[in-house]
């Protein structure tokens, strides 16, 4: 779930809860904070594959129009 703070500016895009989580997994992960390497690399490896699999699927939720009646997946 996404991190709340009081002084935080609210993002109202698309899909922000999910963004938020994704980039924290990616962030801090061991394999970014111990290792080192880029986060475009770590997700090549297959880190935080959930989380990724769930943005994919809200932004491919934005296009599909029967999204209309169903809502966005994700949160």
């Amino acid at each position: 779930m996404p991190k709340y703070y009081e002084d935080k500016e609210e993002d109202t895009r698309a899909c922000a809860g999910i963004r938020e989580d994704f980039r924290a997994c990616l962030l801090e992960h061991d394999c970014v904070v111990k290792e080192g390497k880029m986060p475009s690399e770590c997700l090549k490896e297959g880190h935080c594959k959930a989380l990724q699999t769930s943005f994919f699927e809200c932004k491919r939720s934005m296009l599909d129009t029967r999204s209309r009646f169903r809502g966005r997946k994700g949160y």
